[in-house]
């Protein structure tokens, strides 16, 4: 990676957004925690949540990533109260196809994700910059699961 491809992928937007974690106090006793691992980079993402009604009301997240992870979590993390299991998914699946397949920006209100734009020519940082959904969906899911069992 040459030093302008550098400069280029590590914005001052970036740098701020990584810099400035929101949601990072843990939550007393959430209804689920899940953690994702990267396992090219080693980054972590760890998120807990509350859900009422099926959205999101309660949300913690502690990233321990690169600054595109943080970013990305950075974004998600501000974006995430008071979504559903659907809009995470669908924020997840187009922030996914926006760096591996040229896609567009995700949907509002994820639509801040856009500053991962130029980061998909890094395919190796795709996986940090997805953590922070990827576990946030994960988690949705399992209540989802735990709900219909209880059935």
């Amino acid at each position: 990676m040459s030093e302008t491809d550098l400069v280029k992928l590590y914005s001052g937007r970036i740098l701020a957004l990584a810099a400035d974690m929101p949601a990072t106090e843990p939550l007393i006793d959430p209804q689920v925690s899940v953690r994702k691992r990267s396992p090219l980079c080693g980054s972590t993402v760890t998120v807990s949540l509350d859900v009422e009604d099926g959205r999101i009301i309660r949300y913690a997240q502690d990233v321990k990533a690169c600054a595109l992870g943080q970013a990305s979590a950075s974004v998600s993390g501000r974006r995430v109260i008071g979504s559903d299991l659907e809009q995470v998914r669908t924020a997840r699946d187009q922030l996914r196809a926006m760096l591996k397949d040229g896609g567009p920006v995700p949907d509002a209100p994820f639509d801040g994700l856009e500053v991962m734009l130029p980061a998909r020519e890094f395919r190796n940082r795709h996986a940090s910059i997805l953590l922070a959904l990827d576990a946030t969906v994960e988690a949705l899911e399992s209540l989802a699961d735990r709900r219909l069992t209880a059935r």
